[in-house]
């Protein structure tokens, strides 16, 4: 038997019982998850209830459906409107024109997982793949309000698409997706656009357009607040891992939905201080009367901007103002931070999660880099509501993961659960930072924890799937193998839970 239960009276007992009016929601049923976390705070906890507690992917024991996603996964899925989005690549190819690799955005129909239309995008020229690491997927979780749909690709464009694609026709003001499809160092001309291809409405091209050198790969889950999206701009080190080669460029940028154009961008100066890349994605909230969005830097530090009004920006692009500033590893080395490279016992921290704001507190974990820094790692809870630099006054508790973090934290009922690279769940209580209990979990864990219908569920990279209690005592109650490593968040949406391996998404369903 490949999955393994607890007693009946322990599933009865753990069924429990978003959409607000606010300037916060997205457009969208309540049942739908349009973006990566809850809208603007960003905490990986869903309303859903009715989830599955057992499955088996290889007897499709509660498998609704599962699509291929080529070999390379890495991105979880967002569901809206009777779509499910998610990234591939091109190892299947799904169009026999696009040949090699590609990496691929699949809009999936959310009943079967029969495909609706792909965007198919070819890798970046000139063999940079510390830029755009080769057959990854798309990785860039899409945000989806209403028929659009915003994302960041491969290539470092952000993209506004239709969300039902070609079907309705090529809606502008972008019309030369025939052109986009091929390879700028390719001799054959435009392909012709077809039913199955996506519909791209406009595009902004960060290294053009503001000077970013992303590293690694695109990995930013756009926030949007009205009429504004909020976008990280992946900026980093070049194929040397010790020289930034955009210390100017911003970190953090404004966009306006409609159309593209840029409406603001932060001016701290983040670029010379980043480790190793810009990981994190905004969160937002409202502080003492204030609307902040919150931001975790390639710097390991948390910064606080000012909202900008949610009705449209500026006409002309601005600075974002910042009136709250918090230093995750104040003690960590601030300078020549590059001679600190490999180095196991000490260097400077980054933020590879989302913050979370719950209330007046934010959880963002943080620690030395999983591939060039230090093992240590911690998660820690910090009081919004001050201002100014309030690095040594605002920190409430902290903490210690074992090894390296890129779990974003999800915050439940006084609770907080994380999953670490050292293999292990932790359920910390939310009011003081103390361990409530830990798991062995096996193998290292990058993506996040989901907390639904009263459990936790969680993958790790050796393809283990696990779901506890959201409960202050540990009970077990399912261990899942799965295909293939999972890197990715499970996400729940209009009672089916979706888990994302190397290889293919799951549509998990009680049946």
């Amino acid at each position: 038997m490949r999955w393994l239960l607890c007693s009946a009276s322990l599933r009865v007992m753990l069924v429990s019982s978003i959409c607000s009016l606010s300037p916060f929601a997205l457009v969208g049923r309540a049942e739908d998850q349009p973006q990566w976390g809850r809208p603007h705070s960003r905490n990986m906890v869903s309303d859903e209830t009715g989830l599955p507690s057992d499955f088996d992917p290889e007897t499709g024991h509660h498998i609704k459906w599962s699509a291929p996603l080529g070999t390379h996964g890495y991105g979880s899925p967002t569901i809206a409107s009777g779509k499910v989005l998610i990234g591939a690549n091109n190892a299947e190819p799904r169009d026999p024109r696009h040949v090699g690799d590609r990496s691929v955005l699949l809009c999936l129909d959310e009943q079967d997982g029969s495909m609706d239309w792909q965007l198919v995008v070819p890798r970046i020229e000139g063999g940079d793949i510390f830029k755009d690491w080769p057959n990854i997927s798309m990785s860039s979780p899409p945000t989806i309000e209403g028929d659009r749909v915003y994302t960041m690709t491969n290539r470092f464009e952000v993209v506004c698409l239709d969300l039902h694609g070609q079907s309705n026709g090529n809606d502008g003001p972008y019309l030369d997706e025939g052109k986009h499809m091929v390879s700028l160092d390719s001799d054959t001309g435009p392909m012709d656009v077809t039913s199955i291809d996506a519909d791209i409405i406009w595009m902004f091209d960060l290294l053009a357009e503001v000077g970013s050198y992303p590293h690694d790969g695109s990995h930013c889950s756009v926030l949007i607040d009205g009429e504004n999206l909020y976008v990280n701009t992946c900026n980093g080190v070049d194929n040397t891992h010790k020289v930034i080669r955009s210390p100017e460029a911003p970190s953090l940028v404004v966009l306006d939905k409609s159309t593209g154009r840029l409406v603001a961008q932060d001016v701290e100066r983040i670029g010379p201080q980043i480790f190793h890349s810009t990981w994190s994605s905004p969160a937002m909230g409202e502080i003492n009367g204030q609307r902040l969005a919150f931001f975790a830097g390639g710097d390991g530090i948390l910064y606080g901007f000012k909202a900008l009004d949610p009705r449209g920006g500026p006409s002309a692009p601005v600075a974002l103002e910042r009136p709250w500033r918090f230093d995750c590893d104040p003690e960590a080395p601030k300078q020549d931070i590059h001679s600190f490279l490999r180095n196991r016992k000490v260097s400077p921290s980054n933020v590879k999660s989302m913050p979370v704001l719950d209330g007046e507190r934010l959880y963002v974990t943080y620690g030395g880099d999983i591939w060039w820094g230090k093992n240590e790692a911690w998660l820690v809870c910090v009081d919004a509501t001050g201002q100014g630099e309030v690095t040594h006054s605002a920190r409430l508790w902290t903490y210690p993961l074992e090894k390296h973090v890129c779990s974003t934290p999800s915050v439940y009922k006084g609770m907080v659960f994380v999953a670490d690279c050292g293999g292990k769940l932790h359920c910390i209580n939310a009011e003081t930072g103390e361990a409530y209990w830990t798991e062995d979990i096996g193998r290292e864990v990058w993506g996040s924890t989901l907390v639904a219908d009263g459990k936790v569920y969680v993958g790790t990279r050796a393809g283990d799937f696990w779901i506890f209690a959201a409960d202050k005592v540990k009970q077990p109650i399912a261990h899942i193998q799965f295909d293939s490593p999972i890197h990715t968040s499970p996400v729940a949406a209009n009672g089916v839970l979706y888990v994302a391996t190397l290889k293919r998404l799951y549509a998990i369903e009680q049946k």
